[in-house]
């Protein structure tokens, strides 16, 4: 029990310490990239100060990994150079039962991370976005590629190649009507339409009515009237990250019914799940880090909690990118980080001095 207390109360002096530098620091080169846009707008220091703290919830959410990593990696390395794991080891106590307290404290945070994330980040990140983009007179994108809108209880389906949203027009227009029964009624295909006043003017449509088994072909569709709002057909696209796990689930099922595109969508949502693991991941990887030199302990601690991270967020970037295009499933995209990190720490735990 001396030896659990020992290491928690190091483990979190150091863990305190490197929390608050590395949010610090992602707050400052977030503000810094930013800077140069608030003084070309004349931005109050009040409002970039309430920019930075709106940001703090998320770069706190980036340097816990860091943090943890850099934590266990320094504390179980300067009980290596101090000889005070030697003196365990010769006492029979092996080194993943000496730090099983770390892994414990881990998981506990890995599950808080993700609480953490999806109540206070996702919030508080979708603020300051918000505000930021007020501040700097970035107006929201409205054009829209593929519109779909499903409406009048599911019997009206319209779907459009583009949407023009400052000229409120339609391109690549269909219009899919199904009877009270939903069965299909009627499609019309227009070249585009163009909103007047409480409806939509239709240029070089056809409609083809279904009645019977029998297909009928209309040119004239000038006693059509189409009133779904234009509203509907803006770009609904929204970021996974600024949403709840249950609203980002709602939109990849919206996606999906619509048969517009969700790979990406869907692995963003699967890393929502998987980014908290990655602190029981770095204590594995820590663990098999120290003791791989007994000089500069902090030097070598801080460099290889660098090294180690860029090369997972490097590798979860180029994951998420093939999972973006489909060359692998969304599932792998989130999760293949995670379980190269697993079998690069199991290996570096087998390889360590004991």
């Amino acid at each position: 029990m001396t030896f659990i207390m020992y290491l928690c109360k190091k483990f979190g002096f150091v863990f305190a310490g490197a929390l608050f530098f590395f949010t610090m620091a992602l707050c400052l080169v977030d503000l810094f990239m930013n800077l140069w846009r608030f003084i070309a707008q004349n931005v109050a220091a009040g409002a970039i100060f309430k920019v930075s703290l709106l940001y703090i919830p998320k770069a706190a959410s980036f340097a816990v990994p860091l943090a943890v990593l850099f934590a266990a990696a320094y504390v179980l390395s300067e009980l290596y150079a101090k000889n005070e794991l030697t003196a365990i080891f010769a006492s029979g106590v092996s080194l993943l039962r000496f730090a099983m307290p770390l892994l414990v404290i881990s998981a506990i945070l890995s599950f808080g991370l993700f609480f953490f994330e999806d109540r206070v980040v996702v919030p508080t990140y979708r603020q300051k976005n918000e505000l930021q983009n007020s501040l700097l007179g970035v107006q929201p994108m409205k054009n829209a590629s593929n519109a779909v809108v499903i409406c009048d209880g599911g019997r009206t389906v319209y779907r459009a190649l583009m949407y023009d949203a400052n000229m409120k027009i339609l391109y690549g227009v269909y219009v899919v009507s199904r009877d009270a029964n939903h069965h299909l009624h009627s499609i019309l295909r227009a070249q585009s339409a163009l909103w007047q006043d409480d409806h939509w003017k239709i240029n070089e449509g056809v409609l083809y009515n279904i009645a019977d088994g029998k297909v009928t072909v209309n040119m004239d569709s000038s006693g059509i009237s189409l009133t779904e709002p234009p509203e509907s057909f803006e770009s609904s696209d929204i970021s996974i990250e600024e949403v709840t796990v249950d609203d980002a689930k709602k939109y990849i099922d919206y996606r999906r019914r619509a048969g517009l595109p969700y790979a990406e969508a869907l692995s963003v949502y699967y890393k929502k799940f998987s980014f908290p693991c990655i602190l029981f991941i770095v204590v594995f990887l820590s663990i098999g880090l120290s003791g791989r030199t007994r000089k500069n302990v902090l030097l070598v601690s801080l460099l290889l909690c660098i090294g180690a991270a860029v090369l997972y967020y490097v590798m979860q970037m180029v994951t998420m990118l093939l999972a973006k295009f489909e060359y692998i499933p969304p599932l792998a995209g989130a999760w293949m980080p995670v379980v190269f990190f697993i079998i690069c720490s199991c290996f570096l735990l087998k390889t360590s001095r004991t």
